[in-house]
């Protein structure tokens, strides 16, 4: 257990490091001449969790492969860039398109067309990558290809020579200027420096084990689990006379509690794997799959009927558990729990697998149940080493109901959360922004007036009239959050539900005018106003195309204290790095041993995130003094409003302490 949880600490960290700079895409390219035809070939091997996107992408999609001759001698190019075999086409939530993408590798060819004689191809294949978190800026592979091919007789004319190297062109104004130099110098050191493993760690899997654990603890306040806890633990302390022997025994029933659902996460991953759970957050079949079974979970939980499993299952596992001794008949007691409890845990689970599932994380599903198993457990053995607890603990009745109906309203608010993106997908505008707070206003008043004793279920007590103080104050939170969301139907960012509502751009009726405006899209005119105005930047590096860049706009930029900080106390520098505008003259710098040509200001923009910060995803924000640098540690994405004001806080006290 120990090296599971070494070995889950190490991925953590090492999705931490992959966050800051990462290449999932890696291209080579061969050329296969035949007579006066030849044919370019590039092949891509793409990383796991990764996707690259095919040619000919619908307007405002995803950047589309596309390959550029700069400058051809002695042949022509013919037809388009062909994408080879193995592309996927599905509806993907993300962008509210159909796309098209490559998984685990891809191939694009070009036909070219040879004069004879000398010939030579300089240009660039661009392309993009992403995965359910994060997508990389428009990037260029580079090739220049010469060869010699026997002259054709007919042709009079020689053919064109090969073109001269040109001397690369200076990334600074003026070579020697310090100004320049400060400003581009890398600060990778002194970024890490600042770095405590704060705002830009991946915490997916922590959060993922939090959810497991809390959807547990809701589990053990069910009337299929809460009852068998005092009945399970005296059978082991009245089963042996030596305490510890029975303390251990029970502490090896919830171990095997944590093992068997354990198992079952890793089963998850086993049958689906890190790419496939991935492709479900964007498959809008998967989303109405998910949807209705959350739906008929809910339904369950407000007792139109019981999910349970075939009784026969339980009784052949009980059954074995009582003709066999030792650990082995623990371990099957444990199993005939989890059997028994089904009807309760069943929904639970499936919620949890759901929600793990589409983040597309490999280990999700298995951190998710560890959690659950761990909450679940955790009383059998409690209760063992101190059973004078179990007369303080609460007794089974009809609160536990109650908190099935809970959990029965949650899990049909979520199940809309699954429809939005395949309504988003499919462009059906069935669940706009408004429609979904609407529903969502309607069922927790709903849940409100249950917990008030107004609207009652089958499986209610009839006879309780009264409401305790515990249903009265949940119900008064149910209801406050309900009023909550009233704004939003006129446009209010609304930011508790902005991750499970539809975006802000599919509202019909909006009155909300609290944007935030950069007061610069360059670099150096953003130094130079900081410095003029003595002032710190705000250096954030997004994209047209970056979903998760707008997220963090309309949901933590609508904020009024973080837009008060980053219109007074900052001069606030937006570097998109998908801006095709062409730069006046290619750049040609030096990165990883290689020569690579900057031919747009998204590449320049790319380029100064990876060559000075060391990053390379979106969004990114770095607070940076006039001369570039960094005065706080980054940020990524995290809609925490709360940690982005200290994020900003911290950047100003030490511009300021300067």
């Amino acid at each position: 257990m120990k090296k599971f949880l070494f070995y889950l600490l190490f991925v953590a960290v090492a999705q931490c490091s992959l966050a800051q700079m990462f290449t999932p895409v890696e291209v080579g390219h061969k050329v296969v001449v035949n007579g006066d035809e030849a044919t370019l070939v590039l092949d891509a091997y793409i990383a796991d969790g990764w996707h690259m996107y095919s040619t000919d992408m619908p307007a405002g999609g995803p950047v589309a492969a596309s390959i550029t001759f700069e400058k051809v001698a002695g042949a022509t190019p013919v037809g388009a860039l062909t994408p080879g075999k193995g592309v996927i086409e599905k509806d993907d939530a993300t962008f509210g398109m159909r796309v098209k993408y490559f998984e685990k590798e891809a191939t694009f060819t070009q036909k070219i067309k040879l004069d004879g004689g000398k010939y030579r191809l300089q240009g660039y294949f661009e392309y993009a990558a992403c995965n359910d978190e994060n997508c990389t800026p428009p990037t260029a592979y580079d090739f220049d290809i010469a060869g010699e091919v026997a002259a054709k007789v007919a042709v009079a004319a020689k053919a064109e020579p090969a073109p001269t190297e040109e001397a690369p062109v200076e990334l600074a104004p003026a070579a020697g200027d310090s100004s320049f130099d400060k400003l581009w110098t890398p600060v990778v050191d002194k970024l890490a420096a600042f770095q405590n493993g704060g705002t830009t760690a991946s915490r997916s899997l922590w959060v993922t084990f939090i959810l497991g654990f809390g959807g547990g603890l809701l589990a053990l306040l069910t009337p299929c689990v809460w009852p068998i806890i005092p009945m399970t633990v005296s059978f082991f302390l009245k089963r042996s006379k030596n305490r510890k022997k029975a303390i251990g025994e029970a502490a090896f029933y919830g171990v095997s509690i944590v093992i068997i659902y354990l198992v079952l996460g890793l089963v998850v991953t086993a049958l689906f794997g890190a790419s496939a759970l991935n492709a479900l957050s964007t498959n809008a079949v998967f989303n109405i799959f998910f949807c209705a079974l959350l739906l008929l979970f809910g339904a369950s939980f407000l007792g139109g009927f019981e999910l349970t499993l075939p009784s026969s299952w339980t009784n052949k596992v009980d059954e074995k558990a009582g003709n066999t001794t030792g650990l082995l008949s623990i371990f099957l007691m444990a199993f005939t729990l989890t059997l028994v409890s089904f009807s309760c845990t069943g929904p639970i689970i499936g919620f949890l697998l759901v929600e793990v599932s589409v983040t597309g994380s490999l280990f999700g599903p298995a951190v998710g149940m560890l959690g659950f198993a761990l909450a679940l457990a955790l009383p059998f053995t409690v209760f063992a080493f101190f059973p004078t607890l179990l007369k303080q603990a609460p007794r089974s009745g009809g609160w536990m109901n109650t908190v099935k109906v809970v959990l029965g309203f949650v899990e049909i608010a979520f199940a809309l959360k699954f429809f939005s993106v395949a309504d988003l997908a499919y462009g059906w505008r069935l669940l706009d922004r408004e429609t979904f707070l609407a529903i969502w206003i309607i069922l927790f008043t709903l849940l409100g007036l249950y917990l008030l004793n107004i609207i009652r279920f089958p499986h209610d007590d009839t006879e309780e009239k009264t409401t305790s103080v515990p249903k009265f104050f949940l119900a008064l939170a149910s209801l406050a959050f309900a009023v909550y969301m009233v704004p939003g139907l006129w446009g209010a960012p609304c930011k508790a539900v902005s991750a499970f509502a539809p975006p802000m751009w599919t509202q019909d009726f909006s009155l909300y005018e609290n944007e935030v405006h950069p007061a610069s899209d360059s670099y150096e005119e953003g130094m130079a106003m900081a410095r003029r105005l003595g002032k710190p930047a705000l250096l954030d590096f997004t994209g047209y195309g970056c979903v998760n860049c707008r997220n963090m706009e309309s949901a933590v930029w609508s904020n009024e204290r973080v837009a008060e900080i980053l219109r007074n106390d900052y001069v606030l520098v937006s570097l998109f790095v998908d801006d095709k505008t062409p730069l006046p003259e290619p750049i040609e710098v030096m990165e990883q041993g290689a020569v690579r040509k900057l031919r747009t200001v998204g590449d320049k923009w790319s380029y100064l995130q990876r060559h000075k910060f060391g990053a390379n995803a979106q969004p990114f924000y770095v607070p940076v003094d006039a001369d570039g640098n960094p005065l706080a540690g980054s940020y990524s994405f995290d809609l925490d409003a709360d940690a982005y004001i200290k994020f900003l806080e911290t950047g100003k006290a030490n511009y300021n302490s300067k």
